[in-house]
């Protein structure tokens, strides 16, 4: 249990930082971009394919970062400058990106084309490089030994990825936090709100939903690329169903923790995915439940995460409304009292 749990905080983790660009896109945007099945390939394929070819691979993940980021930036072009609807926009993106990624995966096998996937099983990732350095502090032994003693068992084999992938998806909200409060992140904000009220304020709204759109998909290729070195894989179906995770982990995490301020709204963003891993993760260890039923689990999740708010909320507002019928009535009762004291205290 504890191994199944401990692997889902890692994915989730890195999850989080895709979730993160779908809600700078759904949310701040409001643009519904389905891109991200396209790009978040893109990240993984671009990565993979350069670290094949023997490449650095923070280079690889750098350049697989802006990729995503140009794969968002045209979506945003098709649909302001080619006048085409924004869902209609992603949805074209998206299937280009798939002979595209096909095309840049094929780059690393010379007698074909197109190439569905690539292995990473010996190719020197950033997580390798990492755990190289990570083994040699001995802190594993210290924190397996620790557990140990209080019972635990299956303990990971390392804890240096979890710490590595903790401290990118705080570096990445704290990026984020940081752009949604400097002036082009405001006119973004302000875009996704009321686009015809910023255009009243000469703000070229086109150019930000452009940027906007590039930054988002910057940010899921950019997980795209590390899930490629966690997994030890990059495939052509591994972004199938990526935009429902990512807004599973928004609704989950804004039901949850509320969206009061940005700080706490990336927070929740983060909090959700991990937490949907784990919904995932032990989901899966149910008997007559294997992984052929991930997209299953993934549609009750969100079913959960979009009602269960409601139906709560609802049941609030009725406790509230009863509340305040309650305190209504005993006003009422009290002041009938006093009317009764204050006429038998006058004299006929």
């Amino acid at each position: 249990m504890f191994a199944a749990v401990f692997g889902s905080v890692e994915q989730g983790i890195i999850y989080a930082i895709m979730a993160l660009g779908v809600y700078l896109s759904f949310r701040v945007l409001d643009f519904p971009d389905l891109t991200v099945d396209g790009s978040f390939v893109t990240g993984a394929g671009v990565a993979a394919t350069m670290i094949i070819l023997g490449y650095h691979p923070a280079l690889a993940t750098a350049i697989a970062i802006v990729c995503g980021f140009l794969a968002g930036c045209i979506t945003g072009f098709l649909h302001t400058k080619g006048k085409i609807n924004a869902l209609l926009s992603g949805i074209l993106m998206m299937i280009a990106l798939y002979s595209i990624n096909l095309r840049i995966m094929g780059l690393t096998s010379p007698n074909s084309i197109g190439r569905p996937n690539i292995p990473l099983l010996n190719a020197d990732t950033l997580f390798a490089q990492f755990h190289s350095f990570w083994s040699h502090l001995g802190i594993d032994t210290v924190i397996n030994n620790f557990f140990s003693m209080l019972g635990v068992q299956y303990l990971p084999s390392t804890w240096g990825i979890l710490f590595l992938v903790i401290i990118i998806v705080l570096l990445i909200k704290f990026i984020v936090d940081w752009f949604l409060k400097t002036e082009v992140g405001l006119a973004i904000r302000a875009t996704g709100d009321n686009k015809k009220m910023i255009r009243s304020l000469s703000a070229n709204t086109d150019t930000l939903v452009i940027v906007g759109l590039g930054f988002s998909n910057a940010l899921v290729a950019f997980s795209g690329a590390l899930i490629a070195q966690y997994a030890k894989f990059s495939d052509i179906g591994m972004g199938i169903g990526m935009i429902i995770i990512g807004l599973a982990s928004v609704i989950i995490g804004e039901a949850i923790f509320g969206t009061k301020t940005i700080l706490r709204t990336t927070f929740a963003v983060i909090a959700g995915a991990i937490i949907y891993r784990i919904v995932l993760g032990l989901a899966l260890r149910v008997d007559f439940l294997d992984t052929g039923d991930m997209k299953l689990i993934t549609a009750v999740i969100v079913i959960c995460a979009l009602v269960l708010p409601q139906y709560f909320e609802k049941k609030r507002e009725k406790n509230r409304k009863a509340k305040r019928l309650t305190e209504r009535l005993a006003y009422e009762h009290l002041q009938r009292k006093e009317e009764k004291v204050i006429a038998k205290a006058q004299p006929d």
